[in-house]
């Protein structure tokens, strides 16, 4: 990516703006397999899931009560004077610690059922095209994998589809709320799709849609970029 792109990249994602949907890599496909990456929250869904999951799990008092708690974290994550993975998974103990990972499981099960509106049409259109083309297709996410992968589970029963998310720590049988992998955010997108290709990056024709600062990295490691697409 050039320095004008990344720079566009970098100041629209932190102000929230647009620029054009599509920045294509000079001399499209040329006969490169087509990879597509797609952010999940606030790009194919309407709102962040994380706070959504909790909500449906524990009930609007419990979730307020719970990210009380922890206010003075979160006002420092957002002043990056606190990590945003251990604001995270300070947050995710709090709600999830202890839960027998079949009980978890089924929550997440149930909110991907329930929540089918959470989707943008357009975005899952755009991923069922991809896939119809015969691209390979990632949902890369910083939400946990367990509730984001029962949202697609229709489209994997006919395609591959791989979910990329942060992944969680599940000792006896239980959620101890740590996380297992690094949080899938920022930098830690483009290092978790790198280490799921069988070929080395130049084999693909990359193009990604994300929305928000966890994905520029993730944006500018693609020949083709969407910002807030589906909008």
């Amino acid at each position: 990516m050039n320095n004008k792109v990344s720079n566009t990249v970098d100041r629209e994602a932190q102000n929230g703006g647009h620029f054009p949907l599509s920045l294509q890599g000079e001399g499209g496909l040329g006969g490169r397999e087509s990879l597509i990456l797609f952010d999940f929250d606030g790009t194919l869904t309407t709102r962040d899931t994380l706070i959504a999951f909790i909500r449906y799990v524990h009930g609007t008092r419990r979730t307020l009560a719970g990210f009380l708690r922890y206010l003075p974290q979160l006002v420092m994550m957002k002043l990056h004077l606190y990590p945003n993975w251990k604001a995270k998974q300070k947050i995710f103990t709090h709600f999830f610690a202890g839960m027998s990972l079949d009980d978890f499981n089924n929550c997440c099960l149930r909110f991907a059922a329930d929540n089918q509106k959470l989707l943008r049409p357009q975005g899952l259109a755009t991923l069922r095209q991809a896939l119809d083309t015969g691209a390979q297709v990632m949902v890369v996410s910083a939400s946990i994998d367990n509730w984001v992968a029962p949202f697609f589970r229709r489209i994997q029963n006919k395609h591959s589809l791989s979910i990329v998310g942060t992944r969680i720590e599940v000792v006896d049988g239980k959620v101890t709320g740590r996380f297992l992998t690094a949080n899938c955010y920022g930098p830690e997108k483009v290092h978790r799709v790198e280490a799921l290709l069988s070929e080395p990056r130049d084999h693909y024709h990359i193009t990604a849609y994300g929305d928000s600062r966890g994905d520029k990295e993730m944006l500018q490691y693609a020949d083709e970029r969407h910002y807030k697409p589906f909008r």
